[in-house]
């Protein structure tokens, strides 16, 4: 647990690209008094926070170094390219890389994708960042290929983006230190897989039930169960003196039947 014992809070790190607000709204919900603080941080930077203790847990990119760190995988993005509006790629719905063969294709320092062998024709130096390849798209010196929520974040109204169906992809994960998977944590975890309020695992589930609540339900159902044994004379499933005649529960000698009027 992070902060102190008194007031806990929980620092969540995340890449450009990825939207926590989902989740967030989810542990403001069921964890209205753990604060939920949101650190964006660098593809480059993430992991070292993690490690650092700067924040509880992150969403990553894959890979992640399981020497030391866990993950959960939670999603995998579309690869996409991004163009100028007036570019031929814009007039199709998708592309491969070899359609990509003639052109520059930018490939940044924070690339997130892994390549066993780059599109189109490199640039003369590789832009920094993202940010700085998207700018030189616009500028009309090459293209460039990202998962999609990178081309969204940057969108620029001058610029369009296509699948490119061959391409690598994506993979977002939660990440954090193995060795500090604290009670928060594994909230958050139950959060993103989804699990409900009323999930067995987690801690969510004791604050949700409020104590003794079990032991009442146990005496209400134990007094529910007396009240619903079965009244004399109805059937038990014990011998109740039938008539070896009839078959029936009635007494020797009761007549069957409608009663014959008096004349």
């Amino acid at each position: 647990m992070t902060g102190s014992e008194d007031s806990p809070s929980f620092r969540l790190a995340y890449v450009p690209g990825v939207t926590p607000s989902k989740w967030v709204r989810i542990w403001n919900e069921r964890l209205p008094d753990v604060p939920l603080t949101l650190l964006a941080v660098s593809l480059a930077e993430v992991f070292d926070v993690l490690r650092r203790g700067d924040a509880d847990a992150g969403f990553v990119r894959l890979p992640v170094d399981r020497t030391d760190l866990s993950a959960i995988p939670l999603y995998t993005e579309t690869t996409v390219v991004v163009v100028p509006k007036d570019h031929v790629v814009a007039a199709v719905d998708e592309v491969t890389a070899e359609d990509l063969a003639d052109d520059i294709v930018l490939h940044p320092l924070d690339d997130t994708l892994d390549w066993e062998r780059l599109p189109g024709r490199p640039a003369i130096e590789r832009p920094a960042t993202t940010e700085d390849a998207v700018e030189l798209v616009a500028a009309g010196v090459g293209l460039l290929v990202v998962p999609q929520s990178l081309a969204r974040l940057h969108h620029r109204k001058d610029l369009t983006y296509r699948p490119v169906t061959d391409a690598p992809e994506s993979r977002v994960a939660l990440s954090w230190p193995e060795d500090r998977t604290t009670e928060l944590v594994e909230d958050f975890i139950g959060i993103v897989r989804g699990r409900t309020v009323n999930s067995t695992r987690g801690r969510s589930t004791a604050q949700s039930q409020p104590k003794g609540e079990s032991q009442s339900k146990s005496k209400g159902s134990d007094k529910g169960a007396a009240r619903r044994k079965p009244a004399a004379g109805k059937a038990t499933g014990k011998p109740t003196g039938r008539s070896p005649r009839t078959g029936s529960g009635a007494p020797k000698g009761a007549k069957r039947g409608k009663p014959r009027r008096k004349s």
